[in-house]
């Protein structure tokens, strides 16, 4: 009985199934990957974190506060007379090593709230705001401090959710602006590797002979280059002269230049295998251009393969452009990316003694990893071979 009742389930979902669209399709098989689709809210975050970047972070990209240097992570607090706060960092120097340390002093109130006023910022070019979702309280700690008998002017009032670097900049806040560069780089490499993979592989895979022989033997001896090492060579042409804005975009160029040859071999391949089909042909017949089969009824025919292809290359984006600004070959101060801020952890004792300079490692590694929990989660749903 209950086998002959679940068949008639079986084909209207069978007969609802077949009315979908493709990309509906390939949104259904999407939403069963629970670790892809948690991959993407990761992401969707991360870009909106970099977006906002100016109003999340509590200080401006380059505020320096030289009484602070190498400040360790300071946890927010909650009680019922003080509300959110932290204690006050208090920096002493150790007599037999000499080595600087700080310590909290639980009588010195530094208040927290959100939207509060700070750093004067500019968002886009738009508009100058100086409110932050979140730091410190500034008009409640001057009252604190005068109300104590303290000059509100003396050191103090700071706030370092993930420490302070070795000029006594907020770490977190310049994660926050470093993902507008590094989060972006990717992104924009993959426009550029995106038009030449289409291009090159779709003109390759449809004319063959002369055009594909010239073209997969280019591809080969580009991937024969060690990607790192060549990335450091044509990085280090360029002149010291150039400003942070060019160099970005220098960069982005180089890290595109050798991004096309893995979608363009993906294309080459489909279009290899449809430029018979008969929808093809009858298009050819009809007159149609070479480029208009190419590009209007062959490519669209394996888009979700094309962005599948994309999705996955951008962690070696983002991964490149950080190995390069580590190296001190790709992008420089006052440029701010996770990469730049990584070159202070190139001396092991200062990684040893101060180990929350690391942190921006763990933001690359989320996204990382995001990006490729997508890809595969997006590769399952396009794939028509899969089982249901």
């Amino acid at each position: 009985m209950s086998a002959s009742t679940a068949q008639p389930a079986d084909r209207t979902d069978a007969a609802e199934l077949a009315t979908y669209s493709q990309w509906r399709l390939i949104r259904l098989r999407f939403s069963k990957h629970h670790l892809a689709v948690w991959s993407l809210y990761l992401l969707v975050a991360l870009y909106a974190i970099a977006f906002f970047a100016p109003m999340l972070a509590p200080y401006e990209r380059n505020t320096k506060n030289f009484d602070y240097t190498y400040a360790p992570p300071t946890l927010p607090r909650l009680s019922l007379s003080h509300g959110l706060h932290v204690y006050g960092l208090e920096r002493q120097v150790n007599p037999l090593n000499l080595k600087t340390y700080y310590v909290e002093n639980r009588e010195h109130i530094v208040p927290l709230g959100f939207f509060v006023r700070g750093d004067r910022y500019s968002f886009f070019g738009l508009f100058e705001s100086d409110v932050h979702l979140f730091g410190v309280n500034l008009s409640r700690y001057e009252n604190l401090r005068l109300e104590a008998g303290i000059d509100p002017g003396q050191p103090g009032g700071v706030f370092f959710l993930l420490g302070a670097d070795r000029f006594g900049q907020d770490i977190f806040s310049r994660i926050i602006y470093a993902s507008q560069v590094s989060l972006s780089i990717g992104l924009i490499s993959i426009v550029i590797s995106f038009v030449l993979g289409i291009l090159i592989g779709g003109i390759s895979g449809y004319y063959g002979g002369v055009f594909d022989n010239i073209i997969q033997r280019t591809i080969e001896i580009l991937n024969s280059f060690p990607s790192l090492p060549l990335w450091m060579a044509l990085a280090a042409i360029m002149p010291p002269t150039w400003s942070p804005l060019t160099v970005y975009f220098a960069i982005t160029v180089v890290l595109s230049l050798f991004g096309w040859t893995g979608l363009a071999r993906v294309v080459r391949g489909k279009i290899l295998s449809l430029r018979e089909e008969d929808y093809a042909t009858a298009a050819r017949l009809l007159g149609a251009s070479h480029g208009r089969i190419i590009f209007k009824h062959l490519v669209p025919g394996f888009t979700s393969h094309i962005i599948v292809s994309l999705t996955l290359s951008v962690p070696g984006m983002i991964l490149g452009e950080t190995a390069l600004s580590f190296l001190g070959i790709g992008l420089r101060p006052p440029v701010v990316s996770w990469g730049v801020m990584l070159q202070d952890c190139m001396n092991i004792d200062v990684v040893a003694n101060y180990p929350w300079l690391l942190m921006p490692v763990i933001f690359i590694v989320l996204t990382v990893l995001a990006f490729n929990f997508l890809g595969d989660g997006m590769r399952d749903a396009a794939d028509p071979y899969a089982s249901r």
